[in-house]
């Protein structure tokens, strides 16, 4: 038992080469060791049977000292002959493996894109030096060299290209002018020397021009520096996740602040709570989708007394925070929502039974089937202070919403977006009984409309201040046309008739009657609303011939309010329809001509925006006497056209 603990007690681990060396050559150190001390043991005998004998003690005792000595020689010779076999053949296998490495290494280099280009250039010095003699061995040569001149990883030490001190290697670590690697000094002074020998880079012009065209769509160009509120707002922006709150901020600023907010997509649930404060009314979100359920109830919670709130793309808002508005929300007037998809009808009528009575607008855009006809029946029966409502792309709505809407008298301004068929006995119906009261009318989408109800509008609608009617191909130009001619209605403030045109491919110029807003419209408008229309959208109306807009943007005929037009994709605008207009509206902002190719040099006032010409001039602003380049380029092309 004693031996079997002794024996697991031993420790044991891996041979050494002088083992591996002594068992390949059948050499046991055990064996030697006993074979050692039985020779020991006989020696003895024999000197002590000898000394017994004849009293010869001492020779036979030195003899066997001699033998033992000779005997250890023997055993320290052969350990370190072993060692030193062993010592080589690790160094063997070390300088094999490295080898190895650096084969592989060289093998790796020799597929680099460095090394080709390196080979290349070396190829065309010899070309030029008459020398073709490049063959495999340069191939090793180059491949060696690069690889000697391989960068050491961080940790590593290595020798400065320049000062050749010893050091070690970072990730911050410079690169030398040869390739290699600098210590820290060296790097700092040719750091220094790169900077003070750099010229400041300019932005690219493209990048530099889609950021003045994205700012101008935005309605963000002008001329000379920035305001010190905008710089601030641009400041707050950048630093959004830095910021406590923003103090007391007034509400056109937090207003604009939540418009950059969601521009740059940082409005989410850390940067909420800084555009509430429990003295507001209101709380603008244009785009409330990294808003979660909870979000939304800390916004009624920490306002009590809202009156204003604009939710767009509230994907997250449910009948929960409906319930938490009946409860909480009690002075709610004006509610806008988009996307907010995940209300139930019940929800719905819930909303208008408890706060419709007190709402005044309505607004809601991108709802599918909960938001059904059924909710708006109890919306004309519960709203009866409702004097502002807008219905956008809600895709459950039909005629039976429409005739509902026709109960509601008191309506004011009225938005629809239709998805569905709706007729025009339908439309018919809703703008005479709503028509009288209604200063702004927008019907988008609503096909099958035909002259009839344009004519409906001119009998019923005499307080009109704002006027859409678009994506429409069967109002005849003919009904444009009357429907401003001797109309009771004052002049109109904004028009929408982008897309009244014919559709047919085949026929691109229209029939010999013209669909859609065409010349006879446009004179008629102009010369109703003219004096104070200050927006104008005739997009896509294709069928406007370039003799209508010369005479309607004349130079003479003035319009004197009117702040922004849209020309986009009418391929009748030219240069001399464009100046024209510089030259019959001074208050002229915003000109928008997309797919006008037949725009190319024109000479753009001081204080205009000109979008979406892109043969145009790049300084989109003259600085000076704009006017008289205007006259100039008018006359000209007057003459021209003689």
């Amino acid at each position: 038992m004693s031996n079997r603990n002794r024996n697991l007690n031993r420790i044991r681990g891996p041979h050494s080469a002088l083992t591996d060396f002594l068992a390949a050559n059948n050499i046991s150190a055990g064996q030697i060791r006993d074979d050692y001390q039985r020779r020991l043991q006989q020696a003895q005998q024999r000197e002590e049977q000898e000394r017994i004998a004849n009293g010869e003690t001492a020779t036979v005792k030195e003899e066997d000292e001699e033998m033992v000595e000779a005997e250890d020689e023997i055993v320290a010779e052969s350990s370190t002959a072993a060692r030193a076999r062993g010592r080589r053949a690790t160094d063997d296998a070390a300088a094999a493996k490295k080898k190895a490495q650096e084969e592989k290494a060289i093998a790796k280099i020799k597929k680099s894109k460095e090394f080709a280009k390196r080979k290349a250039a070396k190829k065309l010095g010899d070309d030029d030096d008459e020398n073709d003699d490049y063959n495999d061995e340069d191939d090793d040569f180059l491949a060696r060299e690069m690889y000697k001149k391989a960068k050491a990883m961080p940790g590593q030490l290595d020798n400065c290209e320049i000062c050749n001190k010893r050091f070690t290697v970072t990730p911050y670590s410079k690169t030398g002018p040869d390739g290699g690697l600098l210590c820290t000094p060296c790097g700092k002074n040719i750091t220094k020397d790169d900077k003070s020998a750099k010229k400041p880079q300019k932005k690219p012009a493209g990048r530099k021009r889609r950021k003045l065209e994205s700012d101008k769509l935005d309605g963000l160009a002008s001329r000379g520096p920035k305001t010190l509120q905008q710089l601030c707002i641009e400041k707050v922006v950048t630093h959004h996740d830095e910021l406590d709150e923003l103090g007391d901020l007034p509400q056109p600023v937090l207003e604009r602040l939540s418009e950059i907010f969601t521009k740059k997509r940082v409005m989410n649930s850390q940067t909420l709570p800084l555009f509430l404060r429990p003295d507001l009314d209101a709380v603008i979100i244009h785009d409330a989708a990294y808003l979660e359920t909870e979000d939304y109830q800390q916004i009624f919670a920490v306002i009590p007394h809202i009156e204003n709130i604009v939710l767009k793309n509230a994907c997250q808002f449910k009948d929960e925070n409906i319930s938490y508005i009946v409860e909480k929300a009690n002075n709610l007037k004006h509610l806008k929502l988009y996307a907010a998809n995940l209300v139930s009808e019940e929800g719905w009528i819930q909303l208008i039974k408890s706060r419709g009575a007190q709402l005044e607008s309505l607004k809601l855009q991108w709802l599918d089937q909960p938001f059904s006809d059924i909710v708006v029946f109890q919306l004309s029966v519960f709203c009866k202070n409702l004097t502002r409502l807008k219905f956008k792309l809600c895709r459950s709505l039909t005629e039976v919403a429409i005739n509902a809407l026709a109960e509601m008298c008191q309506l004011e301004h009225l938005s629809l977006q239709a998805t569905a068929d709706i007729s025009s006995p339908c439309l018919i119906n809703l703008i005479k009984s709503i028509g009288p009261n209604l200063r702004t009318l927008s019907l988008e989408d609503f096909s099958f409309a035909d002259d009839e109800v344009l004519n409906q509008i001119h009998e019923s609608c005499t307080e009109l201040r704002k006027l859409r009617f678009t994506n429409n191909d069967n109002c005849t130009d003919a009904a444009y046309a009357t429907l401003f001619t001797n109309w009771p209605n004052p002049p109109l403030r904004f028009v929408d008739f982008n897309s009244t045109r014919d559709i047919d491919n085949s026929n691109p110029h229209g029939p010999a009657d013209a669909v859609g807003l065409a010349d006879k419209g446009l004179k008629a408008l102009m010369a109703h609303s003219g004096a104070k229309l200050e927006t104008v959208d005739l997009a896509s109306c294709r069928h406007i011939s370039k003799n209508a807009l010369h005479d309607v943007f004349d130079g003479v005929k003035q319009y004197p309010e009117l702040r922004e037009v849209n020309l986009s994709f009418m391929q009748n605008v030219d240069q001399l329809a464009i100046v024209g207009i510089f030259k019959s509206s001074p208050a002229l902002k915003k000109l928008i001509a997309f797919g006008c190719f037949n725009v190319e040099d024109v000479v753009v006032p001081a204080g205009i925006v000109l979008i979406g010409i892109p043969r145009a001039q790049d300084a989109i602003e003259q600085v000076g006497e704009g006017w008289v380049s205007v006259e100039n380029a008018l006359g000209a092309m007057v003459q021209a056209a003689a």
